[in-house]
Formats: structure tokens, C-alpha cells, sequence
């Protein structure tokens, strides 16, 4: 499942929540402390695929015309074209992948900075970090879906998009990951 922006202050409190709760890893700053910076280079992260995806659309767009007379899968072109930019950019498209390279960065971030000691592995920090992102995204589907349908059977009707609407969506859902374990 690919990492949404608004599914970064969730994961980050997560990692940060496993961190503490570990064994073998010396917290030194603040739980907040360290799950706004890990929020934060969530975020870098998603903005990097977010640029590319901005890119191969407007390829894509400057080649329309030609798309049309083709008759071409404008998605699949998108998919290739994303694929070979991906290094350009910056960007891992698998997730394992990527998220073994994000808990990387997490992990030296957090070390550099004196966010944390441990005295273990390198691996085992990671892996820790690793599974807290995996876990959660493959929570979050299971969540998402038990809000929308919450949502739906609300007495007022809400719109997607409003202020209302997201306050509501973000309130079940942080109940909904609270009972799932996953916050």
C-alpha cells in the first residue's frame, strides 16, 4: 500500500510509540520530539513522489495529441514513464524497498541527532522502525475502511473534502486505530 500525507502523523506516532517501548534503544529526547521529526521526513519522502507524479503528468500532458491518436492506456504510460524517472527523482516504487530505505533514514536521523542510543544492531533499530510502517499500512486499510463505513450511516450527511467531513474522518480514525492497536 503506498504512504499517503495524511497518513504520516499516524505513522510517525507509531514509530515513535515502538521506539520508546523497546528494549534496547535509549530514548533522549521527547516522544513528540521525536515523532514530529520522523514526520517530517515521512513527508520529504512523499513530497519527492508527489514531484515525480507532477512530472510524468505533464510529459504526459505535452503528449497528448499523440496518446489520442495512438489510442494508448494513458495509465499504463503513466506507470512507465514513473518507472523510468523514479531514479531522477529520487523515488523507490517498491515498497519493501522504500521503506527499508525510509527506516534507514529515520534511524541515522535520530542517531545523528541524539534523538536516541542504542546498544544493539543497527538492523534491529531498523527492523523495529521497519515493522512499524509495514504494521501500520496493512492496519490502515482495515481502519479506512471501517470509518467510510461509519461515515456512511452518519444521521447528517457529509461531504468528502469539508472541514466537517475531515474532522469527523480523523477523529474515528484515530479511534479506529486505537482499537486496532496500531496507535
Amino acid at each position: 500500500m503506498r504512504m499517503k500525507l495524511h497518513h504520516t502523523p499516524y505513522i510517525s506516532r507509531r514509530i515513535s510509540r515502538d521506539l520508546v517501548n523497546c528494549d534496547f534503544v535509549e530514548i533522549r529526547k521527547t516522544k513528540e520530539e521525536i515523532s514530529e521529526e520522523i514526520e517530517s521526513i515521512l513527508d520529504a519522502d512523499i513530497e519527492k513522489e508527489h514531484d515525480l507524479d507532477e512530472k510524468v503528468h505533464e510529459l504526459l500532458d505535452g503528449q497528448e495529441e499523440e496518446i489520442e491518436f495512438l489510442n494508448a492506456d494513458r495509465r499504463q504510460l503513466f506507470w512507465l514513464t514513473k518507472k523510468r524517472l523514479a531514479n531522477d527523482f529520487g523515488v523507490i516504487l517498491n515498497n519493501e524497498d522504500r521503506f527499508s530505505d525510509i527506516a534507514h533514514k529515520v534511524l541515522d536521523y535520530l542517531w545523528e541527532e541524539d534523538y536516541i542510543h542504542y546498544t544493539c544492531s543497527d538492523n534491529q533499530v531498523k527492523n523495529v522502525i521497519f515493522a512499524s510502517i509495514d504494521e501500520f499500512l496493512k492496519g490502515f486499510e482495515k481502519a479506512d475502511d471501517a470509518v467510510m463505513e461509519k461515515i456512511k450511516h452518519y444521521k447528517r450527511k457529509l461531504i468528502p473534502g469539508t472541514e466537517e467531513y475531515d474532522i469527523v474522518y480523523h477523529r474515528l480514525y484515530e479511534e479506529e486505530l486505537i482499537k486496532r492497536g496500531l496507535m
